[in-house]
């Protein structure tokens, strides 16, 4: 049994190396037709590879040789630029060579001719000067043959013959003196009409005083006396503080304020009313009672200027110029209210902008603010297109609006359409039939210009024109004049307006030096 099992395990391992080696040998016969079939894929792909390197090494050739025939054919042209350009320069160089010799030639035949010139001119000059010489020397003998003949000196001979050249041009005198004489009366009468008309344009009469006053009315008689105070103290502080003449006459119920200054009559108004209205008056209360009402003031312009640049819709404006704006209610130019000319103006070029393709809104602006230096001038010196442009600059308004202000009085030629539209609205609105008074202007003017002068001294607060222009009232600083210095300050003013200021009669310079001492119980 134990033979049998061993006999079958051995043929069962005898079997299994058998089919192992059968199958290693089949499997070594595929591997081999496998190698013979990559290497002869492989002998295909390199014979393949050895095709498409010679075909690329021939169209390399190729390609080198087209490269190298264009190059040598651009390089052919190129070089046959080359030579036709320097043909060109020589022959410029040529020409230009040509033109230098002949203008050598002229400019050395010029100077030959110069020299030439030269030394004739230095011939005549030098024979000029010896017959010169030859001249005074036969005219001395002249005259020393005559004094013999004659027995008369050269001196009693030139009188002689000066009185009958007098004598014979006597009649020419007289025809030159009747015709200077025709000639004064026509020019003195033409210069009598133009002083009569400047007379009567100069004189401001009720027209005037109707548009420099304001009245402020009373409850009773008695309210005058207290206004005037003890001594005048009170009258004296409020014409001090408020820069207006108060005229207290007979007229009943009534006292009038005088100044050419809209708004500060405007204010001495308010105060007046609020002083009666209150009914103590005295210099503490009056002094109390100004400084709210300017404050007051001062906050409504702003106000009324808001209400202006919103109702128009123009974009943000400095609160500065907001203000100023505002205080255009208290100015008039010749007459026309410059807040409305101001805003006539601003809806004109509004109009005339769009109509004409330019910034509506822009134009409307510039023709806001193109006479805002006009809110200034009472307190500064110089124009108003100066001030404006100034304060346009300080706050960066649009270059257009600048050029605007400066444009409408012909500073500046206009820029653009908006500029040139506020120009011409500028025109429309003052040109119109009825829109302005001059001769209310020229004495604003010179009102202004009495109060410049009075200021522009050194030591001097304020100034005040008062009584239509016929006086001056100056505050002094009482720490830095003293009351000699206040009389030649008084008589410098004078001297000054009687040079500068042309005026119809006379102007009262009154020079107010006071000394106030304030102390405080603690």
């Amino acid at each position: 049994m134990i033979v049998e099992i061993s006999i079958a395990a051995a043929s069962i391992i005898v079997g299994g190396v058998l089919g192992a080696l059968v199958q290693k040998k089949l499997e070594s016969s595929k591997f081999e037709v496998y190698e013979t079939a990559a290497k002869a894929k492989a002998n295909a792909i390199e014979h393949e590879a050895e095709i498409i390197l010679r075909n690329a090494n021939i169209k390399a050739k190729d390609l080198e040789l087209e490269a190298k025939n264009r190059f040598e054919e651009e390089a052919k042209e190129l070089k046959k630029e080359y030579e036709q350009k320097m043909a060109q320069l020589e022959k410029k160089d040529e020409a230009l060579n040509d033109l230098f010799k002949d203008e050598l030639k002229n400019i050395t035949k010029e100077k030959d001719e110069i020299k030439s010139i030269k030394k004739e001119a230095e011939a005549k000059a030098k024979e000029a000067e010896e017959l010169k010489i030859e001249y005074k020397k036969k005219l001395n003998e002249a005259l020393q043959v005559l004094e013999r003949s004659a027995g008369l000196t050269e001196k009693e001979a030139k009188e002689i013959v000066l009185k009958k050249v007098e004598e014979n041009s006597r009649a020419d005198i007289a025809h030159i003196v009747r015709k200077y004489e025709e000639q004064a009366k026509q020019e003195a009468k033409k210069r009598s009409n133009f002083i009569i008309a400047q007379a009567t344009t100069r004189y401001a009469g009720d027209y005037a005083a109707e548009r420099l006053i304001n009245t402020v009315n009373l409850p009773n008689d008695d309210l005058k006396g207290r206004i005037i105070g003890k001594e005048g103290r009170n009258i004296k502080t409020l014409e001090m503080l408020l820069g207006v003449d108060v005229i207290i006459d007979d007229t009943p119920g009534a006292i009038i304020l005088s100044s050419f200054n809209l708004y500060r009559r405007a204010i001495a108004t308010k105060v007046i009313e609020l002083l009666v209205e209150d009914g103590r008056i005295q210099p503490a209360r009056i002094e109390d009672i100004y400084e709210k009402v300017k404050a007051e003031f001062d906050q409504s312009l702003l106000e009324e200027g808001q209400d202006i640049v919103v109702d128009m819709g123009l974009a943000k404006i400095h609160p500065e110029i907001v203000k100023l704006i505002g205080r255009l209610k208290f100015r008039a130019s010749y007459g026309q209210n410059a807040l409305g000319h101001s805003l006539e103006v601003a809806h004109l070029a509004g109009i005339i902008a769009a109509e004409l393709g330019g910034d509506e809104q822009l134009a409307k602006r510039a023709g806001l603010l193109h006479d805002i230096g006009k809110a200034l001038t009472h307190d500064f010196a110089g124009s108003h297109v100066d001030l404006g442009a100034d304060l346009c600059k300080r706050y960066k308004e649009h270059p257009i609006v600048i050029n605007a202000i400066y444009a409408h009085h012909g500073h500046e030629e206009p820029t653009s359409v908006e500029a040139a539209a506020v120009c011409a609205a500028d025109t429309l609105s003052a040109a119109r039939p009825g829109a302005r008074r001059e001769v209310l202007e020229a004495f604003l003017k010179r009102v202004q210009e009495i109060e410049e002068i009075a200021t522009s001294k050194e030591g001097i607060k304020q100034a005040y024109a008062i009584n239509a222009g016929r006086e001056v009232r100056v505050i002094a600083n009482a720490k830095l004049v003293n009351d000699d210095e206040a009389v030649l300050i008084s008589k410098e003013i004078a001297k000054e307006i009687e040079d500068k200021v042309q005026y119809p009669g006379e102007i009262k310079v009154n020079v107010i030096r006071e000394v106030r001492a304030v102390g405080y119980a603690r």
